[in-house]
């Protein structure tokens, strides 16, 4: 799986999400899958994860054509995802800005203001200027819930892809009765043969239908810092003004 090292790259990439999801700035939808294993020998409770089984942990950034740009696993699965994705090689270059992104810019129809460019994901990771997840909370007035939705819609693009990656190698439907090391060697694969296929034949929108909602962990953290408020809050604002969409309203 090639490293995105030139700005143009991610800038492909934001342009996709922009047009098939009305999210600008976007670089990609970042999640954690567990992937079913058998616990080895003296491992105790490592691999035992909050949903009662063993596992390992498939963390994931995956572009607007359900393609998979990085992937990290072996994670035990007791392990939560932000923990896991802040120690990743991507995560850990993500948060110490090692990853050539591009300078921060005017999202469409505003002339002020520049913003970085973002990763989305759920409640299960900490808020960063870089990495944007969804106001927490219930009674959340219009603006929060239209951010929420509008993130949804990019967010959804990593829970599809592992849908499509578990229906496509069935094998991730199972215990996979092999020691972890093993495991990752066949995810890994998996991963690979996934973004082939995807490059090679496109996906159905019936393969977007077998998205694993269970894997979704809505965890609060109180460690946001203070530069993703900002951004979030200014996406929050643009959604409801210059970058609205006729449709949200419904979500509300």
């Amino acid at each position: 799986m090639p490293e995105l090292t030139s700005q143009e790259q991610w800038i492909d990439i934001a342009n996709k999400f922009y047009k098939k999801t009305n999210f600008p700035n976007c670089i990609g939808a970042v999640d954690g899958k567990h992937i079913r294993c058998i616990n080895p020998r003296n491992e105790g409770s490592m691999f035992f994860n909050y949903k009662k089984y063993f596992s390992i942990i498939l963390m994931g950034v995956v572009d607007a054509e359900y393609c998979f740009t990085t992937i990290d696993v072996g994670a035990y699965g007791r392990e939560g995802d932000s923990t896991v994705f802040k120690e990743c090689p991507f995560g850990r270059k993500l948060y110490s800005e090692e990853l050539n992104l591009p300078e921060p810019v005017c999202l469409p129809n505003t002339t002020d203001s520049p913003q970085p460019f973002v990763i989305v994901a759920d409640e299960a990771f900490g808020l960063h200027k870089n990495l944007l997840r969804p106001y927490p909370g219930r009674g959340l007035n219009d603006k929060r819930k239209i951010f929420n939705y509008r993130l949804s819609r990019a967010r959804r693009y990593v829970e599809c892809a592992f849908g499509i990656l578990a229906n496509k190698w069935r094998v991730l439907h199972t215990p996979i009765l092999v020691e972890p090391d093993f495991t990752d060697c066949i995810v890994k694969a998996c991963c690979i043969l996934h973004n082939y296929v995807r490059r090679r034949d496109g996906y159905q929108f019936e393969d977007t239908l077998f998205n694993n909602l269970d894997d979704i962990q809505n965890h609060g953290n109180s460690g946001a810092r203070h530069e993703g408020i900002d951004v979030r809050e200014y996406f929050a604002d643009y959604f409801v003004n210059a970058g609205s969409v006729p449709f949200q309203n419904r979500f509300t």
